[in-house]
């Protein structure tokens, strides 16, 4: 089990996905110029990257990864799919539920088509960063099940980074505590005890889209250059 940091367990919203970012960041400044890895989860995640990988001094970039879903368990992860197409497959679950073998290939090659599409989109203006032996920080605006951040974390994993750290603004506590298990390090602003939605612990929550995660990163490589 991970080391958990939990901050707070007050409800008082961010303004927005930046200050989340912002106040990550000050919470994760042992690892400023040590050249850390921020991986946002697009599409929300990235804005909050962005603000961590910029006060760290660290790269940014975008972890690109699908759940492979559960049948008749949506929200159950059963593994995930890394943009590499490798694949984690959770052994537990699949026992649990009887999986079939069929069903998880047909899973694999349906999310498996959807993580090239994204891929080809993004790495045309950020080409994947490697991982292995790097200081590594996986983000999101929030975390409610908690199921595609895991499938997230389990794709990282594969690549063996130096230390994986999560960071999340806002989380409730069994999903916290759930996925520390798959990380060095779990850091999260706000677990309040009434959680119904991320959205409600912000003031602004816009949808973000591919355009803006596009803009996002196409201005990073500028500025890295």
């Amino acid at each position: 089990m991970a080391k958990i940091r939990i901050v707070s367990t007050r409800s008082e919203p961010f303004a927005d996905r930046e200050e989340a970012g912002q106040r990550l960041a000050d919470e994760l400044g042992e690892y400023r110029g040590q050249n850390a890895v921020v991986l946002g989860i697009p599409r929300g995640g990235v804005v909050v990257a962005r603000e961590v990988a910029s006060a760290l001094d660290g790269e940014l970039d975008v972890v690109l990864a699908r759940k492979l879903h559960t049948p008749g368990q949506e929200e159950l992860a059963m593994g995930s799919v890394a943009e590499d197409g490798n694949v984690f497959l959770n052994e537990e679950v699949v026992r649990e539920f009887g999986v079939a073998e069929s069903y998880i290939q047909q899973e694999e090659a349906q999310q498996l088509a959807e993580l090239k599409r994204r891929s080809k989109l993004i790495r045309q203006v950020r080409p994947k960063i490697p991982l292995k032996g790097r200081i590594v920080i996986v983000t999101d605006d929030g975390v409610a099940t908690g199921a595609t951040t895991q499938a997230a974390l389990w794709s990282v994993r594969l690549e063996q980074p130096k230390k994986l750290i999560a960071a999340m603004p806002v989380g409730p506590q069994e999903t916290i505590t759930r996925l520390a298990k798959d990380v060095d390090e779990m850091l999260c602003l706000k677990s309040p005890p009434l959680f119904a939605a991320v959205g409600q612990f912000y003031q602004q929550f816009y949808p973000v889209e591919d355009e803006e995660v596009l803009r996002i990163l196409s201005n990073w490589g500028k500025r890295s250059h």
